[in-house]
């Protein structure tokens, strides 16, 4: 949220009214698109994800797989993520006006950034977890167990409040100064949940900004894009694959890269361009003639596009249910008879490996020659 709000700091000070007629024109786009996106996409994620919960607890075998318990931590992330949209929506709605109280916002804005970092560990876990399962899988098969999987959830949703929890100190209430009723017509006796940082508090902010980009987008991309490179090379050198095996296996994972970098990865990049835009606005602020100036120098295009991305971001949860068909074993591996189930075992009663692939494809060992793991359709 880019609230242009005035601030007490000497000579520096923007005018309140500067700060007020910027604050009406960019809180438009929300009010007009953003809230009803979050909503259907609220709607999508939620039914989604409670249902790929449901199938984890009722169709999985006890103890389950690391594959299903870093899934399983996927859909709970995602879905408390979702949780955290309709209040957001219901704050975009116009007129903007937040009526949850000071905790509330500072809490609502802690969960939406750590159940948004969540979903990236997570992901992250899950593509570490396919890149182990092929290219390692004698040592995955035998070192990686479900209580390792637990203990690395664990940490991961300790690493994802800890890089979420300054949002609890630059999250607030900034009161109206205006008395009154809060209307459309009168924006500014509303009362506003600051979800980045106030104005004094943006170079704090930014560097915080950078912090997320850093290691909540940019080190989990990277680890994603090496899990999958060599993925692709394991899937291209494949004897026991056809071409068009080969080409639904780097389909599949190239829409796994396209969901995350056409998701995270521009969001927090615009959220940082974004209070960079802010700050430059908030230094000329002082220099301004009259209310037209002011307006004009916004910088609409960098803030449009932070909140075209704060839409994407929920769509890539709605979307994440439809990978876990590829994930789990009981959907994947056991109903194509994969060739990673245990020996002397029918399909339905098969135990297949910890490391079922969510791409239809199995590491299993050549059954000649030095052992190395061969990929399967």
């Amino acid at each position: 949220m880019c609230a242009m709000a005035a601030t007490t700091s000497g000579d520096k000070d923007c005018p309140a009214h500067f700060s007020a007629a910027a604050d009406r024109i960019l809180s438009g786009f929300q009010e007009d698109f953003l809230w009803p996106m979050l909503v259907a996409e609220f709607l999508v994620a939620l039914a989604g994800n409670s249902l790929a919960l449901y199938r984890f607890c009722t169709r999985e075998q006890r103890p389950w797989h690391p594959a299903v318990i870093f899934s399983a931590q996927l859909a709970i992330s995602d879905l408390l993520y979702a949780l955290t949209l309709p209040p957001l929506a219901a704050y975009f709605y116009p007129p903007k006006h937040w009526r949850y109280g000071e905790v509330t916002c500072r809490l609502e804005r802690f969960l939406f950034t750590c159940n948004l970092l969540g979903s990236v560990i997570f992901i992250t876990c899950i593509s570490l977890n396919r890149y182990l399962g092929i290219v390692h899988p004698f040592f995955t098969h035998s070192q990686l167990q479900p209580k390792h999987a637990w203990a690395i959830s664990t940490a991961g949703w300790v690493l994802a409040a800890l890089l979420a929890a300054p949002t609890l100190s630059f999250s607030h209430l900034k009161r109206p100064k205006q008395e009154g009723r809060c209307t459309v017509a009168t924006p500014e006796a509303c009362i506003k949940c600051l979800g980045t940082a106030d104005d004094n508090q943006l170079e704090a902010y930014r560097v915080y900004g950078l912090v997320l980009l850093a290691l909540g987008c940019g080190l989990p991309l990277l680890l994603n894009l090496a899990a999958y490179g060599a993925l692709g090379r394991a899937v291209r050198r494949s004897h026991g694959m056809t071409a068009a095996n080969k080409l639904h296996v780097i389909v599949l994972v190239a829409s796994g890269v396209a969901l995350y970098a056409s998701s995270y990865v521009p969001y927090y990049v615009t959220q940082v361009l974004n209070v960079y835009a802010r700050q430059r606005w908030r230094a000329l602020c002082p220099g301004f003639t009259s209310t037209a100036q002011a307006e004009k120098a916004l910088d609409w295009r960098t803030y449009v596009a932070y909140q075209v991305t704060r839409g994407l971001i929920p769509l890539a949860i709605c979307i994440h249910p439809l990978l876990y068909m590829a994930v789990v074993p009981s959907l994947g591996c056991c109903r194509q008879h994969c060739l990673g189930c245990r020996e002397g075992q029918t399909p339905e009663k098969a135990e297949c490996s910890s490391q079922s692939l969510p791409l239809n494809v199995t590491a299993t060992p050549k059954t000649s020659g030095p052992q190395s793991p061969e990929l399967s359709p």
